[in-house]
């Protein structure tokens, strides 16, 4: 099990927040760019905390500041609940990511 595996639970749990959102209470004017990053999150924070071989922090942290502007990119920040999941999830998810990537980085060159 990695040493920073919450990060990698953090990164699953945003993503499945994003992937459920339009279907729980969000509308559907951000339901495809939600269902579609959020199901790219989820998938890359399952793949690192299963260790299996796959994307690596950077491209989950990527997926996941692409869900925090997907609001402006696609149009549906007048969608409060879609938009606000979007910033809330993504913002979390690319700090967390952020976070995990630079100590792993800075562990590995130790």
């Amino acid at each position: 099990m990695d040493k920073f595996a919450w990060q990698d639970a953090v990164t699953f749990v945003a993503g499945v927040a994003a992937l459920l959102a339009p279907e729980l209470w969000a509308d559907d004017r951000g339901e495809q760019p939600l269902m579609v990053l959020g199901a790219l999150l989820a998938l890359a924070g399952l793949y690192a905390l299963l260790g299996a071989a796959g994307p690596s922090a950077w491209t989950a942290t990527a997926f996941a500041l692409l869900l925090f502007v997907s609001p402006w990119a696609f149009g549906f920040t007048g969608d409060d609940a879609a938009a606000w999941t979007a910033w809330i999830a993504g913002g979390v998810a690319t700090i967390v990511g952020l976070w995990g990537a630079t100590r792993a980085r800075g562990a590995a060159t130790a």
